[in-house]
This record gives C-alpha cells, structure tokens and sequence, in this order.
C-alpha cells in the first residue's frame, strides 16, 4: 500500500486557528440576533486574529492563499453586517449598497482562490515545494520551542 503523506500545522497556530473560529461564531452570533453594538466590536479581534493567521502562515503558498482568502471573506461578511444594522445594505449609492459592495472583498478572496486552483497547484513542483514550505516551518517551529 502506498504510504500516505501527512499535512503539519504546528500546534500553537491550530490553537488561535480555532480561537478565530470562536471568535467568529461570536460576531455572527450577534447579527443573527441583531446586537449591533457587540457585533460591531467582535469585528476587530475576529479581522485581527485572521489576519495573525495569515501572517503565521504565510511561509506555506497553500496555508497564506486560503487565509488571504478568509480574510476577505471576513471582510466582507463584515462590510455586509455593517451594511444591514445601518439600513446602508441598499440604496446607499444609486441602486447599491454594502450588501452589494461586499461583492468586492467576496470576489477578491475568490480570485486568490483561483490563481492557487488554476495555475498554482497544477505546477510540477507543488507537492514538493508545499512539503518543503511546511518541513521548513515545523523545523524553525521546533527550534524556537528548544530555545
């Protein structure tokens, strides 16, 4: 049988992966049941620690553009909640509004996506480049944790 290769995330970047998962769930939370004021709050450690993520992996191509792409989606879950607890999700400009420029952050998180579907991961280098990036990063991860 064919050895199975195993992905790595070093620990302490799985632990605030899922604090931003809390922290999320938080801030949605509180628009479905629409507190505006604790949701509006909960933006900035929920787009903080997303962006932390993305600045901790961003030596792993793969990890980097998938939290590039989270980070605009948060963006622009937050452009649209924004947009609804101010009544600017319509009509704000014209026939658009929030709701409707959210569209810019959504698209943008999909293009990231798309440059890494499309072209990135086809190139004949990846898997070995994506398990060198991630032998490296659990390497220093160890390193640090020696030191």
């Amino acid at each position: 049988m064919k050895e199975q290769k195993v992905y790595h995330i070093p620990y302490k970047y799985r632990k605030v992966e899922n604090l931003h998962i809390l922290l999320w769930l938080i801030k949605d939370i509180c628009w479905a049941v629409n507190l505006k004021y604790p949701a509006l709050i909960m933006i900035i450690p929920t787009l903080t620690v997303a962006v932390l993520i993305t600045y901790q992996t961003r030596k792993i191509t793969s990890e980097l553009i998938h939290n590039l792409a989270i980070d605009f989606w948060i963006t622009a879950n937050c452009t649209w909640m924004v947009g609804e607890f101010f009544h600017w999700d319509e009509n704000l400009i014209g026939a658009y509004g929030l709701r409707q420029f959210s569209i810019i952050p959504f698209g943008i998180g999909l293009l990231f996506l798309g440059y890494y579907y499309l072209y990135y991961m086809h190139r004949p280098d990846f898997n070995e480049k994506m398990e060198k990036q991630t032998k490296i990063l659990i390497q220093e991860e160890e390193n640090r944790r020696m030191n």
